[in-house]
């Protein structure tokens, strides 16, 4: 089942729940354990008691639970770190319907191949018409791999059709990583 939101708006499928994170860099050991579980709570609960008996020599009790469901943080939509690349991509559009279907096809076509990470749609405001993408990957040298794949090649020209004009590409390398 997708969760991923179309053009119009944020999901709002039933039964979708927020990734949480626990990270073991967020609670003193003499371990220095650098583990970080991510997930729905349910599962990340169950995954880091586990870790906690296994790793750390905990008891899987009631209060080491309650002390696990206290330190679950929501977790990061975006994963990105100094040295990775962002492509964001600025274009024009009235059939974005279509344009998201052809993204989907890409990613069928691309199977495994894909080494973009993540990737977001934003639509402007004061000009519903215009958009912004923004694609994450490792590094500059697999953002080349993924723009040399046939795919990606076929598949970007049937977007730049459904455009109005060339699309506008920025390459960022990223060198600072701030969470607010």
């Amino acid at each position: 089942m997708s969760r991923r939101a179309r053009a119009g708006g944020p999901s709002t499928e039933v039964g979708y729940v927020a990734r949480v994170t626990i990270d073991c860099r967020s609670v003193p050991s003499e371990s220095n354990c650098s583990l970080t579980i991510s997930g729905e709570p349910d599962e990340v609960l169950r995954a880091a008691a586990a870790h906690a008996v296994d790793v750390h020599g905990h008891v899987d009790d009631d209060e080491l639970r309650d002390g696990l469901r206290t330190a679950l943080g929501r977790a990061a939509a975006l994963d990105v770190e100094p040295g990775a690349f962002v492509q964001l991509i600025e274009f024009s559009t009235d059939r974005m319907d279509e344009f998201s279907d052809l993204e989907q096809q890409w990613l069928d076509d691309i199977g495994s191949d894909r080494t973009a990470v993540w990737g977001i749609v934003g639509m402007d405001r004061s000009e519903p018409r215009r958009f912004v993408q923004v694609v994450a990957f490792p590094d500059a040298e697999t953002a080349a791999a993924n723009s040399k794949h046939p795919a990606t090649g076929r598949i970007a020209e049937q977007m730049r059709a459904l455009c109005d004009g060339d699309p506008v590409f920025r390459d960022l390398d990223i060198r600072e990583v701030r969470v607010f």
